[in-house]
Protein backbone atom coordinates (compact mmCIF):
# COMPACT_ATOMS: atom_id res chain seq x y z
CA UNK A 1 0.00 0.00 0.00
CA UNK A 2 1.62 3.52 -1.12
CA UNK A 3 2.17 5.88 1.77
CA UNK A 4 0.72 8.90 1.02
CA UNK A 5 3.35 12.19 0.68
CA UNK A 6 3.33 14.39 3.37
CA UNK A 7 1.82 17.88 3.01
CA UNK A 8 4.15 20.31 2.11
CA UNK A 9 3.75 22.45 5.37
CA UNK A 10 4.54 19.29 7.03
CA UNK A 11 7.46 18.78 5.21
CA UNK A 12 8.21 22.17 6.09
CA UNK A 13 8.00 22.03 9.85
CA UNK A 14 10.60 18.67 9.76
CA UNK A 15 13.06 20.68 8.08
CA UNK A 16 12.69 23.92 10.15
CA UNK A 17 15.43 24.18 12.55
CA UNK A 18 14.47 27.74 14.01
CA UNK A 19 14.28 28.04 17.97
CA UNK A 20 16.45 24.67 18.49
CA UNK A 21 18.53 26.85 20.65
CA UNK A 22 15.57 27.97 22.84
CA UNK A 23 14.59 24.37 23.50
CA UNK A 24 18.01 23.12 24.36
CA UNK A 25 19.10 26.06 26.25
CA UNK A 26 15.22 25.51 28.50
CA UNK A 27 16.79 22.68 28.79
CA UNK A 28 20.28 23.61 30.38
CA UNK A 29 19.31 26.43 32.22
CA UNK A 30 17.91 24.55 35.34
CA UNK A 31 21.02 23.04 35.89
CA UNK A 32 23.55 25.55 35.39
CA UNK A 33 21.43 28.02 37.53
CA UNK A 34 21.71 24.80 40.42
CA UNK A 35 25.22 24.83 39.76
CA UNK A 36 25.90 28.36 40.13
CA UNK A 37 24.19 28.98 43.03
CA UNK A 38 25.64 25.97 44.81
CA UNK A 39 28.95 27.64 43.85
CA UNK A 40 27.70 30.69 45.30
CA UNK A 41 26.47 28.59 48.62
CA UNK A 42 30.38 27.17 48.82
CA UNK A 43 31.90 30.66 48.22
CA UNK A 44 30.37 32.15 50.74
CA UNK A 45 31.46 29.07 53.13
CA UNK A 46 34.73 29.65 52.51
CA UNK A 47 34.67 32.89 52.60
CA UNK A 48 33.21 32.94 56.05
CA UNK A 49 35.54 30.27 56.97
CA UNK A 50 38.43 32.22 55.96
CA UNK A 51 37.40 35.34 57.72
CA UNK A 52 36.44 33.65 61.06
CA UNK A 53 39.94 32.34 61.21
CA UNK A 54 41.35 35.48 60.89
CA UNK A 55 39.05 37.08 63.45
CA UNK A 56 40.15 34.17 65.50
CA UNK A 57 43.79 34.73 65.04
CA UNK A 58 43.96 38.14 66.27
CA UNK A 59 41.57 37.65 69.15
CA UNK A 60 43.63 34.86 70.40
CA UNK A 61 46.48 36.63 69.92
CA UNK A 62 45.14 39.30 72.54
CA UNK A 63 43.74 37.13 74.68
CA UNK A 64 47.26 35.67 75.27
CA UNK A 65 48.54 38.59 76.65
CA UNK A 66 48.15 39.67 80.35
CA UNK A 67 45.26 41.71 79.99
CA UNK A 68 43.33 39.07 78.69
CA UNK A 69 43.52 37.17 81.21
CA UNK A 70 40.55 39.57 82.48
CA UNK A 71 37.43 38.48 81.86
CA UNK A 72 35.69 41.60 80.65
CA UNK A 73 38.72 41.76 78.09
CA UNK A 74 37.80 38.35 76.82
CA UNK A 75 34.64 39.28 76.53
CA UNK A 76 35.50 42.48 74.70
CA UNK A 77 37.82 40.32 72.24
CA UNK A 78 34.93 37.97 71.81
CA UNK A 79 32.57 40.53 70.66
CA UNK A 80 34.68 41.54 67.80
CA UNK A 81 34.69 37.75 66.07
CA UNK A 82 30.96 37.73 66.46
CA UNK A 83 30.81 40.87 64.90
CA UNK A 84 32.84 39.55 62.03
CA UNK A 85 30.68 36.90 61.88
CA UNK A 86 27.40 38.80 61.48
CA UNK A 87 28.38 41.21 58.75
CA UNK A 88 28.77 37.96 56.76
CA UNK A 89 25.32 35.77 58.46
CA UNK A 90 23.76 38.56 60.92
CA UNK A 91 21.18 35.72 61.61
CA UNK A 92 23.95 33.28 63.02
CA UNK A 93 24.13 31.21 66.30
CA UNK A 94 27.58 32.10 67.21
CA UNK A 95 29.53 30.34 69.99
CA UNK A 96 33.15 30.42 71.75
CA UNK A 97 34.52 28.43 73.80
CA UNK A 98 37.73 28.24 75.39
CA UNK A 99 39.59 25.46 76.77
CA UNK A 100 43.33 25.51 78.51
CA UNK A 101 45.95 22.77 79.41
CA UNK A 102 49.26 22.56 80.46
CA UNK A 103 51.02 22.06 77.72
CA UNK A 104 50.48 22.32 73.45
CA UNK A 105 50.55 18.22 73.40
CA UNK A 106 48.08 17.53 76.26
CA UNK A 107 45.77 20.52 73.87
CA UNK A 108 46.34 18.78 70.59
CA UNK A 109 45.75 15.33 71.75
CA UNK A 110 42.25 16.57 73.93
CA UNK A 111 41.94 12.95 75.70
CA UNK A 112 39.84 12.40 78.32
CA UNK A 113 40.77 12.63 81.65
CA UNK A 114 41.07 8.48 82.95
CA UNK A 115 38.38 6.54 83.83
CA UNK A 116 37.05 2.81 84.20
CA UNK A 117 33.90 2.95 81.92
CA UNK A 118 32.34 -0.18 83.74
CA UNK A 119 28.82 0.39 82.12
CA UNK A 120 30.62 1.02 78.66
CA UNK A 121 28.81 3.97 77.33
CA UNK A 122 31.79 5.62 76.90
CA UNK A 123 30.95 8.49 79.64
CA UNK A 124 32.26 8.77 83.05
CA UNK A 125 28.53 8.42 85.15
CA UNK A 126 27.11 6.08 87.57
CA UNK A 127 30.17 6.68 90.05
CA UNK A 128 32.43 4.96 87.98
CA UNK A 129 36.38 6.11 89.30
CA UNK A 130 38.44 8.52 87.32
CA UNK A 131 41.62 10.88 87.73
CA UNK A 132 41.21 14.26 87.85
CA UNK A 133 44.16 15.23 86.37
CA UNK A 134 43.46 19.13 86.33
CA UNK A 135 41.84 19.69 89.97
CA UNK A 136 38.70 20.75 88.46
CA UNK A 137 36.37 18.57 90.26
CA UNK A 138 35.00 17.42 87.32
CA UNK A 139 35.55 14.38 84.48
CA UNK A 140 36.59 15.96 81.14
CA UNK A 141 36.16 14.19 77.69
CA UNK A 142 39.00 16.46 76.15
CA UNK A 143 41.10 16.79 79.11
CA UNK A 144 40.77 20.46 79.44
CA UNK A 145 39.33 23.24 81.75
CA UNK A 146 36.95 25.61 80.88
CA UNK A 147 38.35 29.82 80.47
CA UNK A 148 41.48 31.21 79.30
CA UNK A 149 43.68 29.52 81.88
CA UNK A 150 46.94 31.60 83.25
CA UNK A 151 50.45 32.16 82.81
CA UNK A 152 52.09 29.78 80.03
CA UNK A 153 48.98 27.66 79.76
CA UNK A 154 48.28 26.81 76.05
CA UNK A 155 44.58 28.04 75.14
CA UNK A 156 42.31 26.23 72.80
CA UNK A 157 40.16 28.85 71.54
CA UNK A 158 37.05 27.70 69.22
CA UNK A 159 34.59 29.23 67.35
CA UNK A 160 31.38 27.87 65.72
CA UNK A 161 29.06 29.76 63.53
CA UNK A 162 25.61 28.17 62.47
CA UNK A 163 23.53 29.81 60.37
CA UNK A 164 20.30 29.13 57.63
CA UNK A 165 21.92 28.69 54.15
CA UNK A 166 21.23 31.53 51.80
CA UNK A 167 20.03 29.17 48.99
CA UNK A 168 18.44 26.19 50.30
CA UNK A 169 19.67 23.93 47.51
CA UNK A 170 20.58 20.53 49.95
CA UNK A 171 16.55 20.40 50.34
CA UNK A 172 16.52 18.93 46.95
CA UNK A 173 18.93 15.76 47.80
CA UNK A 174 17.72 15.77 51.67
CA UNK A 175 20.82 17.47 52.90
CA UNK A 176 21.01 20.00 55.80
CA UNK A 177 19.68 23.84 55.52
CA UNK A 178 22.05 25.42 57.78
CA UNK A 179 25.91 25.93 57.46
CA UNK A 180 27.85 25.25 60.19
CA UNK A 181 31.72 26.89 60.03
CA UNK A 182 34.35 26.02 63.00
CA UNK A 183 37.36 28.05 63.64
CA UNK A 184 39.73 27.11 66.23
CA UNK A 185 43.36 27.89 67.27
CA UNK A 186 46.06 27.23 70.41
CA UNK A 187 48.08 29.75 71.79
CA UNK A 188 50.09 29.86 74.70
CA UNK A 189 49.75 32.05 76.83
CA UNK A 190 51.98 35.11 77.80
CA UNK A 191 54.85 34.07 80.74
CA UNK A 192 53.85 37.12 83.15
CA UNK A 193 54.20 35.00 85.79
CA UNK A 194 55.09 31.28 86.92
CA UNK A 195 52.66 28.56 85.71
CA UNK A 196 49.82 27.34 87.95
CA UNK A 197 50.91 23.86 89.80
CA UNK A 198 49.03 21.23 88.41
CA UNK A 199 49.60 18.95 91.45
CA UNK A 200 49.06 14.92 91.37
CA UNK A 201 45.57 13.96 89.81
CA UNK A 202 43.20 13.21 92.45
CA UNK A 203 41.26 9.86 92.39
CA UNK A 204 37.34 10.48 91.99
CA UNK A 205 34.00 9.60 91.11
CA UNK A 206 31.90 10.37 88.42
CA UNK A 207 28.01 11.28 89.71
Amino acid sequence: MRVPALPRRCRALLDDRRGATLVEFAMVAPVMGLVLLGGFDVGHTLYMRATLQGALQKAARDSSLESGAVETQQENLDKKVIAQARALANNADISIKRRYYRTFEEAAAAKAEIWTDVNGDGRCDAGEPYQDANLNGNWDADGGDGGQGGAKDATLYTVTVTYPRFFPLYQFIGGSNTTKVSASTVLRNQPYADQGSYGAAASRNCP
